[in-house]
């Protein structure tokens, strides 16, 4: 059974650091959350810039490689859906689900949401989650960042989504990449309520 009951959608842009989204993904499957995963056209192509190897579009080989990235078999409950299926379930906003985590989000994907554009799939996805009142938690991976660029952050808060920076911290006295990286999940997932990701966190002196 899931850890929840209504799914979390995520969706991976074409932002470089797709290493979140496979983290991300790892504890959310592994404590039986249900995802709905779309990825843009353009992260495939980051992704065999960052890792040398393809990632396969059709959506059941596709599910089968998250899986294997994230090292998770079969825990939790995981759809993927083609970029351009603009027909998708959570193109709708009859499609109940607990919000959606944009990770990485590249700023073409924050300057299309900031003006109501929805040129794919991903986009609408999360025009949805806006024009619902729903959580959608953005994690821009980008700097320097131009005032256009800002501004487009600040409009989509002004509308109601989260603004969760790639940035890390290091009081938890990190020790590897995963470290750092699991840091900035843990404190993307705060924000949809979820805590699945074992770090160390602020106690106070």
């Amino acid at each position: 059974m899931s850890n929840n009951a209504k799914p979390l959608i995520i969706g991976v842009s074409g932002a470089s650091g797709l290493i979140y989204a496979v983290r991300a993904l790892k504890f959310l499957l592994e404590a039986e959350y249900a995802i709905e995963l779309v990825a843009s056209k353009s992260s495939f192509m980051v992704w065999q810039s960052e890792n040398s190897t393809p990632m396969p579009a059709e959506p059941k080989a596709q599910e089968q490689f998250w899986r294997e990235q994230a090292g998770v078999k079969a825990a939790g409950k995981l759809r993927c859906h083609p970029w351009a299926d603009v027909g998708a379930n959570i193109a709708s906003g009859s499609f109940r689900t607990s919000g959606m985590i944009i990770m990485p989000c590249s700023m073409s994907t924050v300057a299309k949401l900031a003006g109501g554009l929805s040129s794919d799939l991903l986009e609408r996805a999360a025009d949805v989650q806006l024009k619902e009142g729903r959580k959608l938690i953005l994690v821009p991976r980008e700097t320097p960042l131009s005032l256009i660029h800002l501004r487009n952050l600040v409009s989509l808060a002004e509308a109601g989504a989260r603004i969760v920076p790639a940035i890390p911290a290091w009081y938890h006295n990190p020790q590897s990449v995963e470290d750092l990286v699991d840091f900035v999940v843990a404190r993307s997932l705060d924000q949809l309520d979820i805590d699945c990701v074992p770090i160390k966190r602020w106690q106070g002196r």
